[in-house]
């Protein structure tokens, strides 16, 4: 039963989503409103197609939520061995969707945190580049293209102390 139903989530899903479906639904909807003349506007003439839009939604959304539980599930494994076969990747974070909303924030924070070591690391490693290759390279006088290295030094010692 579940694999049929995955079949036919899939197939139905792809099916509605493309653009001939879009189409279909345009002319439908563009036949309603050219017969409101002929019925005369009626409430049995607005009731098709709020019925018929009522539960064509209702269908789709649990179509829609299966599909997207799947593609869920199917992106949390890729990622979750992606992280087991990589050696320097914190297991920690294996199966983290099922952490609460509080605890999901504590670890995107800590991760925020690391990112912002590692860009003031290497903002700082890049300027000490930059001020060696100035000491080496004396600035040349004239018409520049790009900044020397000493104004990439100074530039990134400044991007350096901001960030601080």
């Amino acid at each position: 039963m579940d694999k049929l139903f995955a079949k036919f989530a899939n197939v139905t899903a792809r099916a509605t989503g493309s653009p001939p479906a879009f189409l279909i639904c345009v002319a439908m909807v563009l036949l309603w409103a050219a017969s409101g003349p002929i019925f005369k506007f009626s409430e049995t003439w607005q009731l098709v197609i709020n019925t018929g839009t009522t539960i064509i939604t209702f269908l789709m959304v649990f179509l829609i939520q299966n599909t997207q539980n799947r593609d869920g599930v199917a992106l949390q494994t890729k990622l979750d061995e992606l992280i087991r076969a990589t050696t320097d990747a914190e297991n920690e974070f294996i199966g983290i969707e099922k952490l609460t909303d509080k605890e999901l924030e504590a670890m995107h924070a800590h991760c925020k945190e690391r990112a912002d070591r590692h860009m003031r690391n290497y903002q700082r490693l890049a300027a000490e580049k930059d001020a060696r290759a100035a000491k080496r390279k004396p600035a040349k006088s004239g018409a520049k293209k790009e900044p020397s290295a000493r104004a990439k030094a100074a530039s990134r010692a400044k991007a350096l102390k901001a960030g601080s």
